[in-house]
């Protein structure tokens, strides 16, 4: 008889999120599908003529695995909860804007664009991508709220919906007024260094004097604006940084504009020349660039949130066995509140029905999801992982315990402004630079050349403008900041790449910033299970609900279990029990009893058959990819500690990431975490804060940094200076590396500029320098160093492997 072969089955991909097909019966001809959920999306296109959206990119779906229950919405049947959502309305025309953290693609910009198309009742829509978010006006007589939702739901893009969204600024509208000040800046720019080259290079004096004077007095009005509207936030910052008694860069940049306004004025009504106009205009123009390049990033990414970004808009109140959906805010005290599979408790309440297994990580640190019995108190933070959930509110939203550890003094500390280096140079070259000025000023009076005087004051204060540190500051900044958004590393502001590059210590939470959420790793360590005794462990584990127990049954893979009629489970501890005559007892050391000596590391789940031992299920945290080699490299360069909220279980292991020679600490509240960070800043280190949750907010406010690892842009966190995302976090020693190169191109370019300087100040001094000369070198300087910063900036990304 012929061997039997094994034929392996090609791997198939579903073809509308690309996930791996465990079995190909679910398809729609040749088209094959990971889950019911994407075969519905599918055909829902394909009966709207919307199947483009799978030619413009490949797999460019959401996995649709996870099926939403009819009443989900419900509570946007609430007029009062529409209106607090709704942009605008009337005459039936509704305008709304939901957040989509699912926009990725140019398939999804089309797909959303053409919404209309799967329901009439949408007027139009429109994508902010960068955003990840969707304006869509739909008529209200046609299609509901709700309705229009749920459509966005099926085909794969569900709003983010928050009780956040229903505060009355939840929503800013977009600040346009940068954009109208680049505009304006530019126009006048280009105007008025066209007028200008025509009397730089009338060398023959062909232009009749009417003509000239027009253009020197059309030059001046196009400057007003410029001067006054567009470089408005440079006065503004300069005046903020004097009341607070410290001298930032934008300070010396005002004067020069100011003396650069007023020396173009003095010359244009004496018939001097017609100014430096063209310089001030061009000057204001760039920097404006520079600036709105730093704040692209700060548009994409939500930094502070409070803890109304965590919890739903509504909640299903039951009321005389009526299930009503109310406003999480008019949820009060002894309200029965439902919750369901994957949904966060926003109240302080008592488990009245089902069977509760609460994830706490992102509150405490806790990795394991920990189950309760009815009775028992359920804290507001906790996620449910398993099935419905009745409970009994004890306390409301705002005096439950996550607000109340939101509302924590500690986590409401003021870094207070922090004067950067570049910010101390411009001080102290200001100093220089009026000190210069008025020497000449004072040795042309000494000699009774009044008119050299005044030249000399104002020459140099004009062609020796920190202008250049200005703009070398903001387009490199502005440029890493481009570079780290491409790479998925999102900074709060350009000025924290100065802090990022000057890190001394670098401090790590564990759970679900060096874990993974929702992975774990199971082994077992002992005697050889025999496929009887395999079936023997599942068939009893089954009964238990504990989290470590789910997750041997999942690790064992057992199909066809047996019934067990005698068993016993305690609580927290284990569970024991006879099956085909073995008494079989599985759970914690300390309930199973006696020894077993092997290297573990993580929670211990012991096996004892018959009062024997004879090995233990050892559950690890799963580690992100990269992990191991990470910590070498900072240890290389960094002192590198670790402080979790969880418990030591993974001690073992974390010694191997860290070594023993690094600080590693457990069980640790919010307030430890702080703590940690204020004794490692005593003696002064500058700390950097790596973490995820609301437990580590107070050392994330703390930290020099603070860093959040997230697993999508989406992640909710109370304060952070900067958010990677989790795929991203090994290459966590280029950002820092990439950021220190970023200061020192910044110092070459500022060079450059002060050899510029220097040779202006000369000739500036003598009082003879030439208005065109001036004119020229100034916008010429500037351009220049644009594309210092610029071309560097790209050279060394690509050094650092984030090109």
């Amino acid at each position: 008889m012929a061997n039997k072969q094994n034929i392996s089955k090609p791997v198939v991909n579903c073809y509308h999120c690309g996930d791996l097909c465990t079995t190909q019966n679910v398809s729609v001809g040749e088209k094959y599908f990971c889950c019911h959920g994407c075969k519905s999306v599918y055909e829902l296109l394909n009966e709207n003529e919307l199947c483009d959206y799978y030619a413009l990119n490949k797999f460019p779906g959401q996995v649709q695995k996870r099926e939403s229950r009819k009443d989900k919405y419900d509570f946007l049947e609430n007029v009062e909860i529409q209106h607090k959502l709704i942009d605008f309305q009337s005459d039936g025309q509704t305008h709304i804007t939901f957040y989509l953290p699912q926009i990725h693609c140019s398939s999804c910009l089309w797909l959303l664009e053409n919404l209309y198309k799967i329901m009439p009742g949408i007027i139009s829509s429109r994508v902010n991508f960068t955003k990840k978010e969707v304006f869509i006006a739909f008529n209200s007589k046609d299609i509901s709220l709700r309705q229009l939702v749920e459509t966005l739901a099926n085909i794969g893009y569900e709003p983010y919906l928050s009780l956040n969204d229903l505060s009355s600024n939840a929503r800013p509208k977009t600040d346009r007024s940068r954009w109208y000040k680049i505009g304006l800046a530019g126009f006048c720019f280009g105007n008025i260094m066209m007028m200008s080259l025509a009397e730089y290079l009338d060398f023959s004096k062909l232009i009749e004097p009417k003509i000239s004077i027009f253009f020197k007095v059309f030059s001046l009005l196009l400057s007003i604006p410029v001067l006054f509207y567009a470089a408005s936030e440079f006065f503004v910052s300069a005046w903020n940084g004097l009341k607070n008694k410290y001298i930032n860069i934008d300070l010396p940049v005002s004067i020069a504009l100011v003396i650069t306004f007023l020396r173009s004025i003095y010359e244009i009504s004496n018939g001097i020349s017609n100014g430096y106009l063209d310089s001030l205009s061009g000057i204001v123009f760039f920097m404006l660039i520079g600036r709105w390049l730093q704040s692209r990033t700060y548009q994409t990414i939500a930094f502070d949130r409070d803890y109304k970004s965590f919890f739903p808009i509504a909640l299903n109140v039951i009321k005389d066995n009526i299930i009503i959906p109310v406003e999480i805010s008019d949820i009060k005290e002894g309200d029965i509140i439902q919750i369901h599979s994957n949904e966060i408790i926003p109240v302080d309440a008592i488990l009245s029905k089902g069977k509760a297994k609460i994830d706490y990580s992102f509150v405490s640190g806790e990795s394991l999801p920990i189950a309760l019995n009815v009775g028992e108190l359920v804290y507001a933070g906790g996620r449910q992982i398993g099935g419905i959930l009745e409970l009994l509110v004890v306390k409301e939203v705002s005096q439950s315990y996550l607000t109340n550890l939101w509302n924590n003094p500690v986590f409401s500390k003021d870094k207070g402004i922090k004067e950067s280096n570049f910010d101390i140079i411009g001080k102290y070259f200001t100093y220089f630079v009026l000190f210069v000025g008025f020497l000449a000023g004072f040795y042309w009076y000494l000699n009774g050349k009044e008119q050299l005087m005044w030249n000399a004051i104002t020459s140099v204060l004009i062609v020796a403008c920190p202008c250049a540190l200005l703009l070398s500051t903001n387009f490199t900044y502005g440029n890493i900041v481009r570079i780290f958004g491409l790479n998925k590393f999102y900074l709060k502001s350009p000025e924290i790449i100065e802090s990022l590059s000057k890190i001394k210590h670098i401090v790590f939470d564990k759970t679900g910033t060096l874990t993974q959420n929702s992975d774990s790793d199971v082994r077992y360590i002992g005697t050889v299970l025999s496929a009887e005794r395999r079936h023997q462990l599942a068939s009893l584990l089954q009964h238990s609900a504990h989290p470590a127990s789910k997750m041997v049954l999942s690790y064992l893979n057992e199909k066809g279990l047996s019934f067990v009629n005698h068993f016993k489970e305690i609580e927290g501890n284990g569970i024991e029990g006879w099956i085909d005559e073995c008494h079989i007892k599985l759970g914690s050391p300390s309930f199973v009893g006696g020894s077993f000596d092997v290297n573990k590391s993580g929670t211990k789940v012991v096996v004892s058959i018959d009062g024997k031992i004879i090995g233990d299920f050892v559950i690890s945290n799963k580690y992100r990819n990269g992990m191991d080699k990470l910590i070498q490299r900072l240890k290389q360069q960094f002192s590198v500690s670790l402080i979790s909220g969880d418990n030591a279980n993974e001690l073992i292991n974390i010694e191997k990431l860290f070594g023993k020679e690094s600080a590693v600490y457990f069980n640790q509240s919010p307030e430890e975490k702080l703590q940690y960070i204020q004794k490692l800043q005593m003696n002064n280190e500058i700390v950097m804060m790596v973490g995820d949750g609301l437990n580590d907010a107070g050392a994330l406010k703390q930290s020099d940094i603070g860093i959040v690892v997230s697993d999508t842009n989406n992640n909710f966190t109370p304060a952070s200076d900067g958010v990677i995302d989790a795929t991203k976090l090994n290459n966590l020693v280029d950002f820092i590396r990439f950021a220190t190169i970023g200061r020192k191109i910044i110092i070459f370019s500022f060079l450059i500029s002060v050899v510029y300087n220097l040779i202006g100040l000369k000739y500036a001094m003598q009082g003879v320098l030439s208005p065109m000369i001036a004119a020229i070198l100034m916008p010429l300087s500037s351009i220049t160093i644009i594309f210092i910063t610029y071309g560097m900036s790209e050279f060394f990304a690509k050094k650092c492997k984030l090109k």
